[in-house]
């Protein structure tokens, strides 16, 4: 975990209260905590669980399961990789890897410094600018190894 300690919302509570007696209802809490914190925070997961009467085994597993669920803050600028089929076949795991390797983090991993996370996605519809990557809704096409640096360099120039 990243250390940081998150209160739950008054709007997070009353959200928990009216799903709490519905079905399905865990999925639509942590869908409402990561819409706010944009993870899911420890400390918010040990109150749900004791609001919605549900282990925190059983949270983490829903949250561990689903990829759209978030353990980490994410970083100011996500960069997403796309490697889906078009993308893939023409390098998009090669451009991930250097961003991996420049950044010193993994997929699904942030920056110490908070700047960046990095996150492989499916098909963004970008396929004629293959391989391609949507940093904040930037979209990067025809991409290359040599190109992550610079790309890099812009977003810390932003900070």
């Amino acid at each position: 975990m990243n250390g940081t300690t998150e209160q739950m919302t008054p709007e997070i509570r009353a959200f928990i209260e009216e799903w709490k007696s519905k079905p399905g209802n865990l999925i639509m809490v942590l869908h409402k905590v990561q819409q706010t914190y944009g993870y899911i925070p420890r400390d918010v997961a040990i109150e749900t669980s004791k609001l919605l009467d549900v282990p925190l085994a059983k949270i983490y597993g829903v949250v561990t399961f689903y990829n759209f669920f978030k353990l980490q803050k994410a970083g100011k600028y996500i960069i997403q990789v796309c490697l889906g089929t078009a993308c893939y076949l023409r390098g998009g795991d090669d451009v991930i890897k250097e961003f991996e390797k420049q950044l010193g983090i993994g997929v699904n991993g942030t920056t110490a410094d908070g700047l960046f996370s990095i996150e492989a996605v499916r098909c963004i519809g970008c396929c004629g600018l293959a391989p391609a990557a949507v940093i904040n809704g930037e979209v990067h096409g025809k991409l290359t190894t040599k190109d992550v640096a610079g790309i890099i360099a812009k977003y810390r120039e932003l900070g």
